[in-house]
């Protein structure tokens, strides 16, 4: 089994809600995963996101290229709400999400990874780089964070908050 980042996307509203009823919270998200089709594809303008595997090595990368907002997993834990996965899934505000859709409009996809060695993520036992070829990971991290860098600009756009989770 895989630990994999994700991510809703709520109104202001959706967010104060999640916040004073983290089964709420759960229940949203799970009306949203049973509408998805089973495939993994992504909605088009739909309210949840994944990275997959690659939350580790973008976080990694977004620490080092200085985006203070922790996109990865959240800021504020959503108190009660007990463990979706491998912790306590946290929210970022509709304000932070602005902070951090800006930060991430600065960093291309290439730019992410450029400079980075694969056996630097490697040595630094960043998963899921640690593999058997590194570079086409980094590859895959590029893609990754394309995909949660435009999930981000959307719900700045739309002034909305985030429910972040590790499962």
């Amino acid at each position: 089994m895989s630990m994999i980042g994700e991510y809703a996307r709520l109104t202001p509203t959706e967010l104060d809600r999640a916040v004073q009823d983290p089964y709420w919270a759960w229940e949203f998200v799970e009306e949203h995963l049973a509408a998805a089709p089973g495939d993994g594809t992504p909605v088009p303008g739909g309210r949840l996101h994944s990275t997959g595997k690659m939350w580790h090595a973008l976080e990694y990368l977004l620490r080092l290229r200085g985006v203070e907002v922790n996109v990865v997993h959240g800021e504020e834990e959503i108190p009660g709400a007990g463990h979706w996965g491998y912790g306590v899934p946290r929210t970022i505000s509709p304000e932070r999400v602005r902070v951090a859709a800006s930060a991430m409009k600065a960093i291309t996809p290439e730019g992410l990874v450029e400079e980075v060695a694969p056996a630097e993520l490697a040595d630094a036992g960043i998963y899921p780089c640690t593999g058997s070829d590194p570079v086409e990971r980094l590859d895959d991290v590029a893609v990754a964070y394309q995909d949660l860098a435009a999930f981000f600009r959307t719900a700045a756009r739309l002034r909305q908050g985030l429910v972040v989770w590790i499962a």
